[in-house]
């Protein structure tokens, strides 16, 4: 008991004794007044410091960018565009740096995919492995065999014949003068193996003269020369597939006689005609191209770049499109599900500024296209600060049109690396905090409520004593 009795002696708050709290204490109308005051407060500012309590609050600050070791040294650029008028033959994917050095990225794995005009994917196009074959000094001492066509007698001959083989040609093109007798000579040796079989005929368009350019344009011509078939049952929607193998009189005899094949029904109808059993396809169909892949790139100014290249073509500038839609480009490692969670919404807008947005050329003028990107390193510290920080790389983007006869239509991707980090933190006030600030809120209202009671307490004392001595007047 004596333990008891010790620790009552401690007690910070005392109680009076419940038959005096009626004689020691006394309410009055002041004081009620500046109690409902006092509790309208504590309220207002208990919401106000809730609220606080569980707002996040962020800070960013910008640091220089240390490399810390030399895998640090490079970046990753992932990239996905569309070029719904670019064949994959063509498209062709290159990266240089601010020396003009080509090929700058320092491992690439990159895919294309074929597409029709209405953008639909029709498989994976793979690049040839070895430099396309031409025939060396071949010569056709006979009488053109090949029909002759223009814009008005194309239709009249594409549905007469079963299958007709057409070579779209330029006179000044190089390799189309190399064609031209290899070209002339299958078409002797078609007629030779089957005569009067008029179900297969190889033709040639001059995409030069007056009355088939029009068609060259209908079909899309731009490179020279172009291999194209085309059916007696073909409507407004055939795709026509073109020839890329062996530019020679036996390798264009055996993929022709292909398609009689499938005429006669000897062998199935198809589109993807591989004649030579290599693997590779030499005919397929297609006339659009999404390249998408990954670069690692030194970090340094460089840029990226898309255009047509052949070792076998020469192509019409004035008429080639690359209009494109850029389906996704970004810097660094793909983020995670989480990290996308992490991050704030501005930051995660700025990881793909340029993504689905369509770059259009215009008909007839050869248009390049030039993208600025200035890129930023960011590392977002989660607001529970117990996990590393989430690194992820924005950038805002320029676009512009050049267009200039002569100029070769591109698609360029400047960028530059900020040698800079924006360091992005978020915190939440801690609980113990909030207990301290609202114990606070209670005991300075409850203080000051009690300072002003008694400040008005002996102000009405005082009064009453004046006016008891009749000194108010």
């Amino acid at each position: 008991m004596s333990v008891l009795q010790s620790l009552k002696s401690v007690d910070f708050y005392r109680k009076l004794k419940k038959d005096l709290q009626q004689e020691l204490t006394e309410a009055s109308l002041p004081g009620a007044t500046l109690s409902v005051v006092a509790t309208v407060v504590m309220l207002g500012l208990f919401i106000a410091e809730f609220n606080s309590y569980m707002t996040v609050t962020s800070e960013s600050k910008v640091v220089l960018d240390h490399f810390e070791s030399l895998s640090d040294d490079t970046l990753q650029v992932n990239f996905n565009v569309t070029f719904p008028h670019l064949k994959c033959d063509f498209a062709s994917v290159d990266a240089t740096n601010f020396m003009g050095t080509h090929d700058a990225g320092l491992s690439a794995r990159v895919s294309k995919i074929r597409l029709d005009k209405n953008g639909a994917q029709l498989g994976k196009h793979e690049d040839r492995a070895k430099p396309l074959q031409h025939a060396l000094e071949e010569k056709h001492d006979g009488p053109a065999t090949s029909l002759a066509l223009t814009a008005d007698s194309f239709e009249a001959h594409h549905h007469k014949h079963d299958v007709m083989v057409v070579n779209f040609y330029a006179p000044w093109c190089h390799w189309c003068k190399k064609l031209e007798p290899v070209w002339e000579k299958t078409a002797a040796t078609l007629n030779q193996k089957y005569p009067g079989d008029e179900r297969l005929k190889l033709a040639k368009v001059d995409c030069t003269a007056h009355n088939a350019e029009s068609l060259c344009i209908k079909n899309r011509v731009d490179a020279f020369p172009t291999i194209l078939v085309f059916r007696k049952d073909d409507t407004g929607t055939s795709l026509h597939e073109s020839y890329h193998g062996e530019r020679s009189v036996p390798a264009i005899t055996a993929w022709s006689e292909n398609f009689l094949a499938q005429v006669k029904n000897q062998v199935p109808k198809t589109r993807m005609v591989d004649s030579d059993k290599d693997g590779v396809a030499d005919s397929h169909h297609g006339v659009g191209c999404m390249v998408s892949g990954l670069l690692h790139v030194q970090r340094a100014p460089g840029m990226l770049v898309m255009q047509a290249v052949s070792d076998g073509h020469e192509f019409n500038w004035e008429t080639m499109d690359v209009s494109h839609t850029v389906n996704h480009l970004s810097f660094g490692p793909f983020l995670s599900e989480r990290a996308w969670t992490i991050i704030p919404p501005h930051i995660a807008a700025a990881v793909g500024s340029l993504d689905d947005h369509q770059f259009a050329s215009d008909q007839h003028i050869p248009t390049t296209h030039e993208h600025s990107v200035k890129v930023v390193r960011h590392e977002v510290t989660p607001s529970s600060g117990r996990r590393d920080p989430v690194v992820s790389y924005g950038y805002v983007s320029h676009s512009n049109n050049i267009q200039k006869v002569g100029e070769v239509p591109t698609v360029r991707i400047s960028y530059d690396i900020l040698p800079i980090i924006v360091q992005y933190s978020s915190q939440k006030q801690a609980f113990y905090h909030f207990i301290t600030n609202l114990c606070a809120i209670i005991g300075g209202v409850f203080t000051v409520a009690g300072i002003a009671a008694s400040l008005v307490d002996k102000g009405m004392a005082s009064l009453q004593k004046k006016q008891e001595l009749g000194k108010l007047g």
